[in-house]
């Protein structure tokens, strides 16, 4: 990978991590469209790259992680679920992350139904994601396992699931972001001792490519963040539902009409 292609694939991570339009997606296609070729330090990068985004997270929202011991517990109850199953499905997920066609359906599909989720979830009770049970916090972890397939988004599952469990978008999104934390953390850990257990090692050129992905990452996600908040309070899920119809109808159409995404 170049430089510059390093800065693109960052600052759409940043701005599609924490957005219920899945950032995995978005780098497949991104990654697709610029032809880079997929070794293993490029699908690692792709990984790794959300280090900076989960930093993000810490410093928005750092008081947060020093008011309640039992908010950890809850976050690791819902990380539970996904967990087991990426573990088990490892490989036919990793099967998953290569098809663009894949990615482009779901995206569809997710999109279709974030243009409904404000009028089937409109009553909610919580306006606080502290005071989530950790009956609520286990749902909203079984809601993320859908998240394992390419293009459905992490985000979206558990902000969705918080909703069922009567959480406000706010409350739901906010959690959604905390939750993101451990689940990232534990990817890029498993990625990587993959990726050293192969016998890779890293040139002093690809940790400058970690460490600048990383950087962009993180100024571009406090600002996707900060965003993302104000818009999905005051107009809810429909905008970015319209978005994932269009940018997944037009994967389909251009892949139908011979143009090959086929490259990770």
């Amino acid at each position: 990978m170049t430089y510059i292609e390093v800065i693109i694939l960052a600052i759409i991570e940043g701005l599609t991590e924490f957005l219920p339009v899945s950032s995995t997606g978005h780098m497949i296609i991104a990654t697709a469209f610029m032809g880079i070729e997929p070794t293993p330090f490029v699908k690692l990068f792709t990984i790794i790259i959300q280090l900076g985004t989960i930093l993000s997270v810490l410093v928005l929202y750092w008081k947060r992680f020093f008011k309640s011991f039992d908010f950890y517990f809850k976050l690791v109850v819902a990380g539970i679920p996904a967990s087991i199953l990426g573990l088990l499905f490892s490989d036919f997920i990793d099967d998953l992350l290569e098809s663009p066609f894949m990615v482009a359906v779901m995206l569809v599909i997710g999109g279709v139904i974030l243009l409904f989720v404000d009028k089937w979830f409109n009553k909610p009770t919580t306006d606080d994601s502290d005071a989530i049970s950790y009956k609520q916090a286990f749902i909203i972890g079984c809601y993320q396992c859908l998240a394992l397939i390419p293009g459905t988004s992490r985000s979206a599952s558990t902000i969705v699931g918080g909703m069922t469990q009567k959480l406000t978008r706010k409350a739901a999104a906010e959690f959604s972001f905390f939750l993101a934390i451990p689940m990232m953390l534990g990817a890029s850990i498993v990625k990587l001792y993959k990726f050293l257990k192969e016998g890779h090692a890293f040139s002093s050129d690809e940790i400058n490519l970690l460490i600048i992905g990383n950087v962009v990452g993180f100024i571009v996600a406090i600002i996707a963040i900060k965003t993302f908040i104000g818009i999905l309070t005051k107009y809810g899920f429909k905008a970015f539902g319209w978005y994932r119809i269009a940018i997944g109808t037009i994967i389909i159409l251009l892949m139908a009409g011979g143009y090959s995404l086929e490259i990770l």
